[in-house]
């Protein structure tokens, strides 16, 4: 009977251990946030941000993703600078209020940056920086794994004058016949709208775009200027001051 008695106040032991372990394994009141910038699945250890490639508002992507599982709730985080330039860049980049959705895990969102709120338009162009993020504390989460706690932005801010835009050797086409005289605002201005860099220019291309060669046809280069010659008296239209160069000069195509 006795014998009975140990194995029943043992078994209620295990029993009372399994149920707490249990409880602890599914809690969801307080989970882990992994946050990384690359692809959805491939985290990279840092990810650029380069100002010179547009003349106002650009973005990067980043994930973030819960070790855990999904509730029945929307559940929010915010982003803040802890290291790195910050005085320098202070201003130049906008945190939100990020949210993975009810039912969901992961999440995926952008940072956005703003060349124009440069304090310093020099800033960044001789030297690289860095701007380091991570996760506000909360009450829905806490930091994740160590490698995937924070953001590393380095930040760029310089441009190289391709060297076709002047001269060219047939069969590639110079630049400038297309898009007139170069200036850096003017190159980044086509960088932010056309999402194209250093690309050549041939007239014997017989497809509009080669992307293998980053190459493109006399005809398409002129389909492209008439595209930024729109793009820019839109610009115009919606800024106080028609977009100039770094002289000063009034960009034109």
């Amino acid at each position: 009977m006795r014998r009975h008695i140990i194995m029943l106040a043992a078994f209620t032991a295990l029993a009372c251990s399994c149920t707490k372990e249990k409880v602890d394994l599914y809690d969801v009141t307080l989970s882990a946030l992994n946050i990384w910038a690359g692809t959805e699945n491939i985290p990279v250890d840092s990810i650029t941000y380069n100002y010179s490639y547009t003349v106002d508002k650009g973005y990067i992507v980043f994930y973030a993703r819960v070790s855990g599982v999904p509730v029945d709730h929307d559940r929010t985080f915010s982003l803040e600078a802890v290291s790195g330039n910050l005085s320098e860049a202070e201003g130049s980049y906008e945190l939100g209020t990020y949210t993975i959705p009810a039912g969901e895990v992961q999440m995926k969102d952008t940072i956005f940056f703003d060349t124009s709120k440069l304090k310093n338009p020099s800033s960044f162009t001789v030297n690289d920086g860095i701007l380091v993020l991570q996760m506000k504390p909360n009450d829905s989460f806490v930091a994740g794994a160590e490698e995937l706690s924070q953001l590393h932005i380095i930040l760029k801010n310089y441009l190289a004058k391709p060297d076709e835009w002047d001269s060219a050797i047939f069969p590639l086409m110079p630049y400038v016949r297309s898009f007139g005289e170069y200036s850096k605002v003017k190159y980044q201005f086509m960088i932010q709208t056309l999402g194209m860099r250093d690309f050549h220019i041939s007239y014997t291309a017989v497809t509009p775009y080669d992307s293998q060669t980053n190459t493109i046809s006399y005809n398409y280069a002129s389909y492209l200027a008439d595209r930024m010659k729109q793009a820019l008296a839109e610009y115009n239209a919606t800024h106080d001051t028609p977009l100039t160069d770094e002289t000063g000069a009034l960009v034109t195509f």
